[in-house]
């Protein structure tokens, strides 16, 4: 099984392809950013504004289990500046979605995070 952070990936290239690459599997009206995470080299902090007048923002941690797979975390959610609760329906439904195409973004940019681990030619996880 590979460890946490091993992709073959510099952080700050990473993060570029993110942000370039993530307002494509969202919604055209919202806004993303996407951030080194300070404490984890394999890591993202993504911050999507919703479209709307609902003016949700959320923030989430996405880190790299190896160069195909992401687990993504909700940190937190705010409505207007305030933090609100995670656990009602209309937000547990937004952030299922964001969830759902943050690890699209993932497996679009998987070109990129096998290009220096695939030198066999072999993708098996281990």
């Amino acid at each position: 099984m590979s460890r946490e952070g091993a992709i073959p990936v510099q952080q700050d290239v990473l993060v570029q392809a993110w942000q370039q690459t993530l307002p494509t599997t969202l919604d055209p009206s919202d806004k993303a950013t996407v951030n080194a995470d300070e404490a984890n080299p394999s890591g993202l902090r993504i911050h999507i504004d919703t479209a709307g007048r609902q003016q949700y923002s959320f923030d989430f941690a996405c880190s790299y289990l190896d160069p195909r797979e992401v687990r993504v975390q909700l940190i937190d959610v705010e409505r207007d500046g305030q933090n609100v609760g995670e656990h009602t329906p209309v937000i547990q439904e937004l952030a299922q979605n964001y969830v759902r195409q943050i690890h699209e973004c993932a497996q679009t940019l998987q070109s990129i995070t096998h290009t220096r681990s695939a030198d066999d030619g072999d993708y098996h996880v281990h």
